[in-house]
């Protein structure tokens, strides 16, 4: 099983390691991370594996919009089969 989480936001030192480090905490992996920064605006996505995760997803979710709402971001959390059907045409 595997989630995609977006983060956007204006770009400040550590978001990646905060987002990482929240991951680790709940024992998801991140399997792949795309980012960049348009002048100061940060955009991230990860796709990470939660089978192994040591919580019910929507604690996880909730847990990570918190830590955006802490660091003045957006962070989202989408299991991949809401994503797969959102993206379906």
């Amino acid at each position: 099983m595997r989630a995609v989480i977006t983060v956007v936001g204006k770009d400040t030192v550590g978001i990646l390691a905060k987002v990482s480090a929240k991951c680790a905490e709940s024992n998801v992996n991140i399997n792949e991370v795309t980012q960049s920064v348009l002048e100061d605006m940060f955009c991230m996505i990860m796709l990470a594996d939660i089978s192994a995760m040591n919580k019910p997803f929507g604690d996880f979710s909730d847990e990570m919009q918190k830590l955006g709402d802490d660091m003045g971001m957006s962070v989202h959390v989408m299991h991949e089969t809401i994503f797969n059907s959102m993206h379906r045409i």
